[in-house]
Order: C-alpha cells, then structure tokens, then sequence
C-alpha cells in the first residue's frame, strides 16, 4: 500500500529533514509488493513549488534511500509508491504538481477512458499514466470552476468520481505554502492526524517520527518549539493523540493550524472495487 504524508506548521516555517526509505528487495520476495518511487513536495520561502521525487524499479534486490534532504516549509507532502497503474517513471511518482498546489494519492481508480472524457481539454495537465494525476486534474478542474475553492473542488470531483467510477479508494494529501488538505474515501485505507504541540505531548522534544515498516522518516528540531498537524497512513511516533479521520471526511488545515473537518461523501461508492475485482497488480499494490 503507498504511502501517504503531509504536514503543516503554518503560518511558521519549519526546517525539517525527510528520509523517504525502502526496504530491501529481493527476487524471492516477489509474491509481496514492492516500493516503487520515493516523493518529496515542499513550498521555498517565495510560495514556489519544489518537488524531488525517483522511481525504483521494484526488481532490484538491494535498499535505498533518497538522499536527506534539509528543506525548509510551512506544509510538506511525502509518498511512497506502489504501483498500481503507469510504469516505473518518474512522471508517474507522487507528488505531483498543479496550478501551484501538491498533491498525493493512495488507492485505485478505474475506468479511465471515462475519466478522460470528463477531463476533456484538463487531461492536457496530465504528464503520466496514473489514475492519481488523473484525478488530480479533475480536482484541479473543480477548484477552478468554484473560484479557487480547493475543498469545494476536493468534494466535488470526489463525488463524480465516487458516483461513476469503480473506485477501491481515494485517500490523499494535498497542499499549498500556507494550507494542507486530506481526504479519507471510502472506509478502505486508515488515514491518521496528529495534532502536534511544539514539543510534543512530553514537551520539549523535536519531531522525530517513523512509519511501522521505516519506509518515511522525517525528523524537524523546529518543533521543539512549533506546534504542527501531522497526517498520515500509520502511526508513525508513540504519541497519544493520534486519532484516524473518518470515512467521507475533509480535513482542512489553514495558517494558524485551526482544523476544519467535515464528512463530505457520507456514501458508498456506486461502483466499490474490492481486490478481487482489479488486476492482479493494482490488486498487489493495495495490500496492507
């Protein structure tokens, strides 16, 4: 299962190092699946977007790891890929980038000659062959049609998709310099926030978080003194306060870090994939 992270200590700008990692492997270990591209967005201090990001090919039978990187943002957005739909390139590796806004995406949607219709003259925004970058085009297309409103394009080229689609599931992260924005959709994959205090729950202490299976790391000294919202598909510290979003939910975190958070798609799917139902790689890529 990709793995989704963001972060915001908006209106505050922290200096955080990531560490995105893989774990080894092998040829022997085929019947699992594999990390398939590391991806790091982030805002400089002008609002521009940065995004570094590589593919791994899944058949290469040692670890890697993308190098630490010190960068300085207000919001953050990490991924770790496994590939469900386009090759190992990296235009189809998380984040991607739109309209000055980052996105990242976990889960699977299908029918895509559909959803290229819809897109009409928006597939041009699309660069790769992923199902995520699709769908990104089509939030980027609803946020433009009302106004500028990312959770209102959030919401609504969710539901279109939730309505006519086959959909396993749609959890994301996206951001801009001073916002971060996250979906859970529909019950499928867990998505968790924390709401961090500058210091921590014992006070006094950096950031320093990973992931159950190591593959994101990130550590921020900053936040020794900075409070920070944290979203992601684990629980990546021993904090107490982690807490998972509900199913249909819109989180919104905005300058100041006041969260927003409303169920936005309180239904099922019309058309809900189960792994049964996808091909035998995509089917791979959503395992636990």
């Amino acid at each position: 299962m990709c793995r989704l992270f963001g972060m915001s200590s908006a209106p505050r700008r922290t200096c955080a190092t990531f560490w995105l990692l893989d774990a080894p492997v092998s040829m022997s270990e085929q019947s699992r699946h594999y990390p398939d591209g590391t991806g790091l967005g982030y805002f400089d201090a002008d609002g521009t977007p940065e995004v570094h990001k590589t593919p791994v090919a899944a058949y290469r039978d040692q670890c890697f790891a993308e190098e630490a990187k010190e960068t300085e943002s207000a919001t953050f957005v990490a991924h770790v890929r496994f590939a469900s739909t386009g090759g190992l390139e990296k235009r189809n590796t998380h984040p991607f980038l739109q309209d000055g806004r980052l996105f990242a995406h976990n889960g699977v949607i299908e029918g895509l000659d559909e959803l290229d219709a819809e897109l009409g003259e928006y597939r041009d925004l699309v660069e790769g062959e992923t199902d995520s970058e699709r769908f990104f085009a089509l939030i980027t297309r609803e946020t433009r049609a009302h106004g500028g409103d990312v959770a209102a394009g959030i919401e609504a080229a969710a539901r279109w998709v939730a309505e006519n689609l086959p959909v396993y599931a749609l959890n994301l992260v996206l951001s801009t310099p001073r916002d971060l924005w996250a979906l859970r959709y529909p019950d499928t994959h867990q998505l968790y926030v924390l709401q961090r205090a500058a210091g921590g729950c014992r006070g006094g202490r950096h950031l320093d978080q990973s992931g159950t299976d190591g593959r994101i790391r990130v550590r921020s000294r900053d936040l020794v003194d900075v409070p920070a919202f944290v979203v992601a598909s684990e629980h990546m510290d021993d904090h107490p306060d982690w807490c998972p979003m509900e199913p249909g939910e819109l989180l919104h975190i905005g300058p100041g870090l006041h969260p927003t958070r409303r169920i936005v798609l309180p239904d099922e799917p019309a058309h809900r994939l189960s792994l049964a139902d996808m091909r035998p790689e995509a089917a791979a890529s959503q395992v636990v």
